[in-house]
C-alpha cells in the first residue's frame, strides 16, 4: 500500500502478525471484511468519502493508476 501514514501500516503489521498473516494477506483480509459485510456500495462510498475528508489538503492517489502501474510490472 503507497501513501499510508507510518503508525497505520506498524498497526496493520502488528495485526498480521497476530493473525499468522502477511502484511499482504492482512489488508486483503481487513478490505474484505468491509466490503463483504451486510453494508450497502452507498454506505461504503460514504465511508470512503469521510476518511478521505481526514486528508484534505493532501492530494489522492488515483487508484486506477496504480493498478495500471502495478500490471506493468
Amino acid at each position: 500500500m503507497r501513501n499510508l501514514d507510518d503508525s497505520v501500516i506498524a498497526r496493520l503489521k502488528a495485526q498480521a502478525r497476530q493473525n499468522e498473516r502477511s502484511l499482504e494477506g492482512e489488508i486483503r483480509h481487513v478490505l474484505k471484511r468491509e466490503v463483504s459485510g451486510p453494508r450497502r456500495a452507498a454506505e461504503f462510498f460514504a465511508r470512503a468519502d469521510e476518511l478521505a475528508a481526514t486528508t484534505t489538503g493532501t492530494r489522492q492517489t488515483d487508484s486506477a493508476a496504480l493498478i495500471r502501474e502495478d500490471r506493468a510490472r
